[in-house]
This record gives structure tokens, C-alpha cells and sequence, in this order.
């Protein structure tokens, strides 16, 4: 590769076309796209990309690496062609498909907008020639139709093997909470994040037999290998060459659990001592879940977590969002951690403690449920009135007279509106051959939020 003087060229008569390419480099290009190499005064690209047409372009060609400058690409294009240059940009794949190329033309676009200052150049022109993506390309080693695949990618900062409680900012998060809600997921992996990593952080949130891995690898080059229909724990333990594309698929064991409403028997909770069966119950659950008013990308406290019924089934309906949990108790905290495993929640963390210690290093929420404060609860509505996101639900259950008289103080104070609701269960109970209603605790159900008007927060 060698990188040549741009000669002069006629002031802002430039383009710039985005070239999807392959490994198998220039012999997998089309007409079009070599015509616009040979003829390109600039070539960006990654070095491997461009080490793909080395030799193709002309002498005076000057090759130019993105690798650890991709935010600085745009600027380059842009420069190039209102100097009169047509550029080439070189991209893996589809470049549309996890790629540079929607980035790539939003940032020409919005440099080529009039704004106050005094450069009002005009919109660099982009051409987009694509090649096959290498999910399609795996899709057809594997022979499978792939039109209900969801794609995913996993590119970002190593952050290590996933961990229960792991956050957003994990590289592996968006992974898992594509396989979570799709039957069908094509995850497009990087160097530190490959399929063996893939495969233990599936296993660490509860899957197994249910899902099987396929790996294609360094596709579309000579040494181009398939790995079809992995278990779980076979992928986790073996190395794939690099670069790879991973698809996961559900099988005929996988078993969907319901959005909403499980029994409180699917979730372990203590079972003896004073807080046996001590556990938010499946009707004051919906209640105080529907008040809270979730959507799927809700950020979600659950302060005095118990066994995690609430919080876990608030992580399914906001599949998109993540729920941050706390739990004094051991205990309760084992059971919880327990439950989020078997309900596969990859977005729900768990945090040993008593709040409100460690709450200022939780994103600000769209909803917080309280099931239990630990005495601190008029602390706690306080704290919660300054983080509450606008149109942000607080909910907060409670069973002692005493508490109850806190709360409604504590909203007043925080200038919180409020609204009270008495709920009253009772379920039926065999006797003999008959059937009884027993009453489960009484329950009353705060539900509060940020006045109309706004805050000043």
C-alpha cells in the first residue's frame, strides 16, 4: 500500500462514492465500483480494506487509513471534494448494515446545511454501491431464509465476559436483549467480543438447550469455515477465526413466558422466618406495574426488591429500557438474583444494599416502585422528586397504617400530586369439597407524580 500527493484538482466539482466490499477484494467487485477505484484521487478505508486494492488504483492515488480516526472520515470526504477530488470510501459488507454509511451521510449532509458561519458549502454528492452483507452471506453458507432475522452487533469497548447485573454500557448488552424478544438473531462480532463470549453470557443470563449458535467465518475467503447448530455449552469453551458472524436461533425447547401477570409461585422467595412468603402478590403487582404506566424503553428503581417480582416483570415489559434493583437482605437478594436468572433478564440489576446509599449513581428514572424502605421512605420521596424524569411514576405499596401517614406527608411536602388506592384480594381456597374465599393482606397503593405544571427540579 502507498500513499501518493493528491495533484490539484478544480475546485468543488468532487463526489465521494461509499464501496462495500468483501474479502475476496477486487475480484468480487462490480463494473461500477472498480471504475470509481481506478478513477479515485482518495481511498479511505481500514488498512485491511485497503490492502484489498492494493495495486488497482492509479499511482497518484493516495491511501488513507480510518483505523482509530472513523470520526474524522467525514471531515476528510468533506475537505477532499470541495477541493475538486473524488474520494472513495471503502467499507466491509453492506455499509448501510451496521456500517459507516448511515453515519457516514448524515454528517456529509448536515455539513453540506447554510448555518450562521461563514462556510455555506453545498451537500457533498454520495454514491452508495453495496456489496452482499455478511449476514446475508451467512444466511446463504447456512442455507436459511434470514427475512425474520434481527441484526445485531457487539462492537464496542471490551468490557470482559458478561456478568449477572451487567449494564447497558456492556458491549454484549443489545445482544442479549435482541435474543430476549427475537427467535432469530445475526450478531455481527468483533475481535474481543466473539462467539465463545456470546455463547458464556447466554449461558450466565439462563439459556441453554434452547438456543443453538451457527459461526461463519472469514466468509468469502479462501479458508472460509462454518460451525452449524452449536450447543451453548460446546461454543463456549472453542475458538472461531476472526473475523465471524454469529447466529443464534431458538429451538423446539424454548419455552416463552408470559409478558405479564405470573403466578407468585413462579418466583423462589423465602420460605421460612418472619418474611416467609413475603413477596409482592400477583394482583397488587399488576396494579401497581399498570400505575407506573412503563413503555419498552423505560428506566426502572425498584427500592426494597425482595425476590424480584415487580422489577422482573417490569424488565419484560420494558424489554428495551433496564431495571435498577435494591435489596438489603441476603437473602432476598439470592432469591432475586435466583428469579432473574430463570426469567433470562439481561436487563435487570441487582445491588445489595440500603437505599438510598448508591441511588445518585443510578441513571435518573421514568419509574420507581417502592415495596420497601427501610425506614427512610420520606428520604427517599424526596430524593426521588429531584431525579424523576418528566411524566415519571412513583409507586409505592404499603401494608402499616404508620407508613402510610408518612408517605402522603412526605408527597404533600415534596410537592408531589398523589392519588391512593385500597386493594382488597381475595382468592378461593378448597374446604372438603367446596371451595372459600381467603383474604390476602390489605394493600394500599400510592401512586405520585411531578405536577402538570413542571418542576424546577
Amino acid at each position: 500500500m502507498t500513499e501518493a500527493p493528491i495533484q490539484p484538482a478544480a475546485h468543488g466539482s468532487g463526489s465521494c462514492t461509499l464501496i462495500g466490499i468483501l474479502d475476496d477484494g477486487w475480484a468480487g467487485l462490480g463494473d461500477v465500483a472498480r471504475a470509481r477505484l481506478a478513477s479515485a484521487d482518495l481511498i479511505i478505508g481500514a488498512r485491511r480494506t485497503l490492502d484489498l486494492v492494493s495495486g488497482q488504483s492509479s499511482p497518484t492515488t493516495r491511501l488513507l487509513p480510518m483505523d482509530g480516526a472513523l470520526s474524522e472520515v467525514a471531515g476528510w470526504v468533506q475537505q477532499a471534494c470541495a477541493d475538486g477530488r473524488q474520494v472513495v470510501v471503502l467499507a466491509t459488507g453492506d455499509p448501510l448494515c451496521h456500517g459507516i454509511g448511515s453515519s457516514l451521510a448524515a454528517a456529509l449532509a448536515a455539513a453540506g446545511m447554510p448555518s450562521k458561519s461563514a462556510d455555506r458549502r453545498a451537500a457533498t454528492p454520495l454514491e452508495l454501491l453495496p456489496a452482499p452483507s455478511t449476514v446475508q452471506l451467512a444466511f446463504a453458507r447456512l442455507k436459511r431464509p434470514w427475512q425474520q432475522a434481527h441484526i445485531a452487533s457487539c462492537h464496542g469497548n471490551d468490557r470482559g465476559d458478561w456478568q449477572p447485573g451487567a449494564t447497558p454500557e456492556h458491549a454484549l448488552y443489545a445482544v442479549l436483549r435482541a435474543v430476549a424478544r427475537h427467535p432469530l438473531v445475526a450478531v455481527l462480532t468483533s475481535a474481543e467480543n466473539g462467539p465463545d463470549r456470546i455463547a458464556r453470557a447466554l449461558l450466565t443470563v439462563g439459556h441453554a438447550d434452547d438456543l443453538r449458535l451457527s459461526v461463519a467465518c472469514r466468509l468469502a475467503r479462501e479458508d472460509e469455515t462454518i460451525a452449524a447448530d452449536l450447543r451453548l455449552i460446546d461454543a463456549a469453551t472453542r475458538s472461531f477465526p476472526d473475523p465471524n458472524v454469529v447466529i443464534i436461533e431458538q429451538t423446539a425447547l424454548f419455552r416463552e413466558q408470559p409478558l405479564f401477570g405470573l403466578a407468585d409461585t413462579h418466583f423462589v422467595q423465602q420460605q421460612q422466618g418472619e418474611h416467609a412468603g413475603l413477596i409482592t402478590k400477583r394482583e397488587p403487582r399488576a396494579v401497581a406495574l399498570a400505575s407506573l404506566g412503563l413503555h419498552a424503553h423505560s428506566i426502572v428503581w425498584d427500592i426494597g426488591a425482595g425476590s424480584g417480582s415487580v422489577g422482573l416483570e417490569a424488565s419484560r415489559i420494558a424489554h428495551q429500557g433496564h431495571v435498577w434493583a435494591m435489596e438489603k437482605s441476603p437473602t432476598r437478594a439470592a432469591h432475586a438474583r435466583t428469579n432473574a436468572r430463570r426469567l433470562r433478564a439481561s436487563n435487570y440489576s441487582l445491588f445489595e444494599g440500603k437505599a438510598p446509599d448508591g441511588l445518585d449513581t443510578w441513571p435518573d428514572p421514568d419509574a420507581v416502585f417502592i415495596g420497601g424502605s427501610g425506614g427512610e421512605l420520606a428520604s427517599l420521596i424526596e430524593l426521588i422528586r429531584v431525579r424523576l424524569r418528566p411524566d415519571g411514576r412513583l409507586a409505592i405499596n404499603l401494608i402499616a397504617l404508620e407508613n402510610l401517614a408518612i408517605a402522603t406527608a412526605a408527597l404533600d411536602q415534596a410537592g408531589l400530586v398523589w392519588e391512593l388506592i385500597q386493594l382488597g384480594v381475595f382468592r378461593s381456597q378448597p374446604i372438603l369439597h367446596l371451595h372459600r374465599l381467603a383474604a390476602l393482606n390489605p394493600v394500599w397503593i400510592l401512586i405520585a407524580s411531578l405536577p402538570e405544571t413542571g418542576s424546577s427540579r
